[in-house]
């Protein structure tokens, strides 16, 4: 949904967070969450590896950043786009990339 049309007192379905679409809605499907309450206590990047685990495949990495926008969401932030996540997630995985010998 679009980050601006939510409504906080109606999470009833993972469609009603924000920039939760069919799409992304099927992803959380397939790591086991069903409704919007099994995303608290959840980390945006094991839900990226299970994804990846689950699919056999190396989703786009934007997928951290939706991620990232639901679980603020649900620990009481304001629903924002997903791209406001980039940085963050671009910053976290280069400080858990391994070091180059180059």
């Amino acid at each position: 949904m679009n980050p601006t049309k939510v409504d906080r007192n109606h999470l009833l379905r993972l469609t009603d967070l924000p920039n939760v679409g069919p799409a992304c809605e099927k992803d959380l499907r397939l790591i086991g969450i069903r409704v919007p309450a099994h995303l608290r206590g959840r980390d945006a990047y094991d839900m990226y590896a299970q994804l990846c685990m689950r699919t056999g495949v190396m989703h786009d990495p934007c997928v951290i950043d939706v991620f990232l926008s639901v679980l603020r969401f649900m620990q009481g932030e304001a629903p924002r786009p997903w791209w406001d996540f980039s940085k963050e997630r671009k910053a976290t995985l280069a400080k858990e990339a391994p070091l180059s010998l180059w």
